[in-house]
């Protein structure tokens, strides 16, 4: 019984670890460790290539293509690229209207997948910096130049900015979405203090274009670029002030499955870079890697033996009946935030449906990954109901 006990708290610790604990850890640490960070002033600003990557996007380029080109950044230095995997609505044709102000569209037939045509039209990329975008990501007019300002450190290979959220009517995020996001974002902040962050903002990250190679096609991008160019011994850091804008849907269908897809890619590309997980060759980072990315892919396995073992200990005191009913009481309110009753708890019930939402969502990730299902293409925002949706998962 003193095994299951043991157990039973060491998968709540996890639990806890991977949302609050691995934060407050990185917070300690970063009181003693502090990774030096050298941007230079006055530096000439390099060439940049900003890359759109888009799918069926007319309802939105136009609006992307007129910030990209209102960026504050020289117009003479700013390469504007739309990456267009296989569009058949109207989004190639709005793009070339914008030919004579310098929008290059590169268009890749037959749906190839957005890693395959990054692999593509990196190489011809004329920027010394490769900018990554999506079509529905509103940039702060000095996102870029904030950005391309910490390249003037020779050790910095990426740098990735964050998203601000809105609703659809322009209003405010979610509070329980805000809440997550504001975790994930302070813990990037202390990664980037102490070492390294993990992982970047698909809508919002720079990297020195020397340091791409080639992905495999089920590759994550905003993941493994990163994972490569620390492996050859560069830093990434977040940037707190480069941003973007992007508006998002109510409703968790398409989160859902976006998190299925993140998961499964993130588990194959965690698997395909197992050697970043070496503390021996990779020092501190692979702490980082474990913490930031597996802890959070074996929270609902975790979850799941909790209760189990928590059946076996309630004849153990009056703690393990509380903790069993904790549990019951956590998917109750997430049962109750599915049907949208009790509206006037609203955002303790939005956390605890987006926490179990999501985990179901890993877990069948897990189970997808299980049976070799792999995902090359993706969806829209407006076609997937949130494919860039913020999340509390694993990305």
């Amino acid at each position: 019984m003193i095994l299951i006990q043991f157990l039973f708290w060491f998968c709540l610790f996890i639990v806890f670890y991977a949302y609050a604990g691995y934060p407050l850890f990185l917070r300690l640490i970063s009181l003693v460790k502090s990774a030096k960070h050298e941007v230079q002033s006055g530096t000439p600003s390099p060439k940049v290539s900003l890359f759109i990557s888009v799918y069926n996007e007319e309802a939105v380029i136009e609006e992307k293509l007129l910030n990209s080109l209102a960026l504050d950044y020289p117009k003479d230095r700013l390469e504007v690229v739309v990456i267009s995997d296989g569009s058949a609505d109207r989004t190639d044709e709005i793009v070339a209207r914008y030919a004579q102000q310098g929008v290059l569209l590169r268009s890749y037939e037959g749906r190839i997948g957005k890693t395959a045509c990054l692999n593509n039209a990196v190489p011809l990329a004329k920027g010394e910096i490769i900018v990554f975008s999506d079509a529905n990501s509103k940039y702060d007019r000095e996102a870029i130049k904030r950005l391309v300002s910490h390249f003037s450190d020779p050790h910095i290979g990426f740098v990735t900015g964050g998203t601000k959220y809105i609703s659809e009517d322009g209003g405010k995020m979610l509070d329980s979405i805000g809440i997550y996001s504001k975790i994930e974002k302070m813990t990037k902040v202390l990664e980037s203090r102490t070492g390294s962050c993990v992982g970047a903002d698909g809508a919002i990250f720079a990297i020195r274009k020397s340091l791409y190679q080639p992905l495999q096609s089920v590759d994550i991008n905003d993941f493994v670029i990163p994972l490569n160019i620390i492996r050859k011994g560069f830093r990434g850091i977040l940037d707190e002030n480069a941003f973007c804008i992007e508006k998002i849907a109510k409703g968790t269908k398409g989160e859902f499955n976006r998190q299925v897809r993140i998961t499964n890619r993130t588990i194959r590309a965690v698997v395909n870079q197992r050697d970043l997980l070496n503390p021996f060759q990779y020092g501190f980072f692979s702490f980082e890697l474990a913490s930031h990315k597996l802890c959070k892919l074996l929270v609902p396995f975790f979850l799941l033996s909790a209760f189990i073992l928590n059946l076996f200990l309630l004849r153990q005191g009056t703690l393990y009946i509380a903790a069993f009913f904790v549990q019951l009481f956590l998917y109750g309110l997430s049962a109750l935030g599915h049907w949208g009753w009790l509206k006037d708890f609203s955002r303790l019930i939005s956390m605890a449906h987006t926490f179990v939402v999501v985990n179901v969502a890993i877990l069948t990730g897990w189970i997808k990954y299980m049976k070799g299902d792999t995902y090359t293409t993706w969806t829209t925002a407006r076609e997937g109901l949130g494919n860039n949706k913020p999340s509390m998962g694993v990305k």
